[in-house]
């Protein structure tokens, strides 16, 4: 019997995922983008895989979870298929705590996440975090988490597209569709979706990040005052983002990334000297209830969707990738239903 055909629009961190899951399972895969792998939103540099607190349990949370701990397995396949590395990490994350009302709140969510997180991972609160790298905190006290993790997007993006064609995929900038067609186009998907619609269902929010020359490689990533400090395995330091909803232009950077890398120089007086290597700026998708959008196609009869992974894409991506594969080649619908398109509409 003749192996499934699957095509997918957008070379972002969903569309390839998904693709490597349907290749996983016998599926020939396609991958189209003009611009290549990681053109977009997925070819940023901060990459830091965190986690939602662990309160208020509810689908989004849960799928965030095992996402999370699928994620070492998950991206060791893909590096050994490709021989490139997407600099992921389990590493933790450390962030400050500001006065003693977070610092009650922390302690409470301490107790949720040794429920919610059913012993795969912790939440500690404590004023001596690991790392080689620590931010002042006002309290004295710091939340550690042993959940968060870290990778490379842009590279991240390249191993998988590298490692989909070692077997066989395509990833090609035009060509014809063929089989199971999937539509994983970012923020420009998501703002088509919502013309000449009585309300918006997605559109783009613009992220300014920066990467420093700081090697701190085996260190945590850093969560102070809503800024993300990521080390990276190649000797980096990612800084981001800023979250804009108006913007002249989505791909150039300008005085906000400014304040960002000072601000980022104040939490952590270590990146005082540390010389900018690269200014990014992209738009990130966003659906109208902030959770992916996954399952048929609200437009397009007897195809799929995939997008709106906001700021937890590659977070989510290991599961993103499971569960379309089960719908697409197996039928087995095990998308949440906070997930679905309908959600949206």
């Amino acid at each position: 019997m003749a192996s499934a055909e699957v095509t997918i629009y957008g070379a972002g961190i969903f569309g390839l995922s998904i693709a490597w899951a349907c290749q996983q399972r016998g599926a020939q895969v396609r991958v189209i983008d003009p611009g290549g792998p990681g053109a977009g939103s997925s070819g940023g540099i901060v990459g830091a895989l965190a986690p939602h607190v662990p309160e208020n349990w509810n689908e989004k949370k849960a799928f965030q979870l095992d996402s999370l701990v699928m994620a070492q397995a998950f991206w060791d396949e893909v590096d050994t298929a490709s021989g490139l590395s997407a600099g992921y990490a389990r590493t933790g994350r450390v962030q400050p705590i500001p006065d003693d009302r977070s610092l009650e709140r922390a302690h409470q969510r301490t107790a949720g996440a040794t429920s919610l997180w059913q012993g795969q991972a912790t939440w500690e609160v404590t004023q001596n975090p690991p790392g080689s790298i620590t931010p002042a905190s006002p309290t004295g006290w710091y939340i550690f988490d042993t959940l968060s993790a870290r990778l490379h997007p842009r590279r991240a993006c390249e191993s998988l597209a590298s490692a989909l064609r070692a077997r066989g995929g395509e990833v090609i900038p035009d060509g014809p569709a063929h089989g199971h067609v999937i539509h994983a186009t970012g923020a420009a998907g998501l703002i088509e979706l919502s013309k000449d619609r009585p309300r918006m269902i997605g559109n783009g929010v613009k992220g300014q990040a920066a990467l420093l020359d700081f090697d701190a490689k085996t260190a945590p990533q850093l969560f102070v005052d809503g800024l993300h400090i990521v080390p990276h395995a190649d000797g980096t330091t990612a800084i981001g983002s800023t979250s804009e909803r108006d913007y002249t232009s989505p791909d150039s950077t300008d005085a906000l990334l400014d304040v960002r890398i000072e601000d980022a120089r104040t939490a952590l007086p270590e990146l005082r000297n540390a010389k900018v290597i690269e200014r990014w700026a992209g738009l990130r998708p966003r659906s109208r209830s902030r959770a992916p959008m996954l399952g048929a196609h609200p437009l397009r009869a007897g195809e799929y969707i995939a997008n709106g992974g906001f700021k937890i894409g590659f977070g989510m991506a290991p599961k993103v990738a499971q569960v379309m594969a089960d719908l697409v080649l197996e039928g087995q619908d095990r998308i949440p239903d906070g997930f679905k398109p309908d959600a949206n509409l």
